[in-house]
């Protein structure tokens, strides 16, 4: 319905409310992930809106270290579960904070041809390590921390950097899910239960239509992510500081409804 969070929400969800192994989370995320961001991958590349060249260069720095941050995930035992946890809150939290500043950046409104420079291709490759080993580790990024610095560094169109974003997400996200599928971090029985009910809410979701500004929603995704990072974490008061922010949040949100209510109507001016 709203085409982002689904991804990045799904981690907590299933560490906070499933209660599962931290690393099985991220392995099941990252797998049941890949199979949808294919989709939108080949959508968006049939409507022209992939830089394939910029994806390919991400992915040369991405994919080998997303198998470096499986590598890791995989080495915490039972009895290193919590600090398992904390990295993945850690990060979860990162990725509000950068949900937040990416909802406030403005892409490039020109749609004009972009040939990748050696310093272009270089930042690229950087953004892979980095971004890679994230995601590898904790699933967190592939369309957050990705999609910020493209906003920042390269002159593409909202179209462009979602397109060549969620391509580079499809093609990491089955590496380093294949390689947690490898080390048996995936709960199978659990992301096919996800797929029987994921794929008909992403096609109806497709469908409709919300009347919430996407500014708003970005904002409130991210306020999510943040409240569930500091909760994965156990920080002292984490329970408190997340009742007081979604209570916050609920009210920010009722001061938009009731504004929108009660917001007089734009007089009709002659001639337009």
């Amino acid at each position: 319905m709203t085409g982002m969070g689904g991804g990045s929400l799904m981690t907590p969800i299933l560490i906070l409310l499933f209660n599962f192994n931290p690393k099985v989370a991220v392995g099941t995320d990252i797998l049941h992930g890949a199979i949808f961001k294919s989709f939108g991958a080949v959508q968006h590349r049939r409507l022209g809106n992939v830089h394939g060249r910029l994806a390919l260069w991400m992915l040369l720095g991405s994919a080998p270290m997303s198998l470096i941050g499986v590598q890791i995930a995989s080495g915490f035992g039972p009895s290193a579960q919590d600090t398992m946890s904390r990295i993945v809150g850690g990060a979860l939290i990162a990725g509000g904070i950068g949900f937040a500043i990416k909802t406030f950046l403005h892409p490039n409104p020109d749609d004009l041809p972009f040939l990748l420079r050696p310093r272009d291709r270089g930042i690229a490759i950087a953004l892979g390590v980095c971004g890679g080993f994230v995601v590898g580790l904790t699933s967190v990024g592939s369309g957050t921390f990705f999609g910020l610095v493209m906003l920042l560094v390269y002159p593409l169109t909202a179209q462009k950097i979602v397109g060549t974003d969620m391509t580079h997400a499809a093609m990491l996200l089955w590496v380093a899910g294949t390689s947690h599928l490898i080390h048996g971090n995936v709960d199978l029985h659990a992301m096919a239960w996800l797929l029987v009910g994921s794929i008909p809410g992403v096609i109806a979701g497709s469908r409709m239509s919300i009347r919430v500004p996407d500014r708003l929603l970005r904002v409130a995704f991210a306020v999510v992510l943040f409240l569930s990072g500091i909760k994965v974490v156990e920080v002292p008061g984490a329970d408190t500081i997340a009742v007081v922010g979604l209570a916050a949040a609920l009210l920010g949100f009722a001061a938009w409804w009731v504004r929108c209510v009660f917001a007089k109507p734009e007089p009709i001016l002659e001639g337009k």
